[in-house]
């Protein structure tokens, strides 16, 4: 008999280092991310969209944000550029999840985050369901407006995190995780 909660009990963050080839094929891309759009969304207001960074993007991509880190720390040591320059290359593919905020809406804000995050961990328990790995990763880059203008994104619009996704290239361990008679309590009037 097969445990229906297995996929959510297995599934864990495979870091972008330990992420090769191959990313998803395109049709299984495709159904990826039609399966990873369906998210609760109040309003109906879709405040998402995703940005693919693939192939000779993630190197320029990676070049850019290394350069503006370069721009406000001159001394960055070259070990730290490095690190800015390849952040992106690891996993063959990584999707830009990015929520949109914009104002006239009713919904709360946190609603329509929380919205666009749900599409992230989608990403994240679809790549597993596939066979992949993925991790979400935010970082600097994820909070800073210059990089917001690489990406071209619009005033109203702010990354929720890069889902690196590719697939692993070793067995990653189950970090500890919380108990949880730690985390639920009953509500008593």
């Amino acid at each position: 008999m097969s445990d229906p909660l297995a996929l959510l009990r297995q599934r864990r963050s495979v870091p972008s280092r330990q992420l090769g080839e191959p990313a998803p094929d395109e049709p299984t891309l495709q159904a990826l991310l039609e399966a990873a759009i369906r998210v609760p969304d109040h309003g109906k207001l879709v405040p998402f969209r995703l940005i693919r960074l693939q192939g000779e993007a993630k190197r320029v991509f990676g070049e850019r944000l290394a350069a503006l880190a370069i721009e406000r720390d001159p001394t960055l040591s070259e070990a730290l550029q490095e690190k800015e320059r390849l952040r992106y290359t690891f996993a063959p593919l990584v999707i830009v999840v990015v929520a949109r905020l914009h104002t006239d809406s009713k919904v709360p804000e946190i609603e329509r985050k929380l919205c666009a995050g749900n599409v992230a961990y989608n990403l994240l328990l679809g790549a597993h369901a596939l066979g992949y790995g993925a991790q979400w990763l935010t970082g600097w880059a994820a909070y800073d407006a210059e990089v917001k203008a690489v990406l071209r994104l619009g005033a109203t619009e702010q990354v929720i995190g890069f889902v690196h996704m590719g697939t692993p290239q070793l067995d990653v361990p189950d970090r500890d995780r919380p108990a949880l008679g730690d985390l639920i309590s009953s509500w008593t009037p």
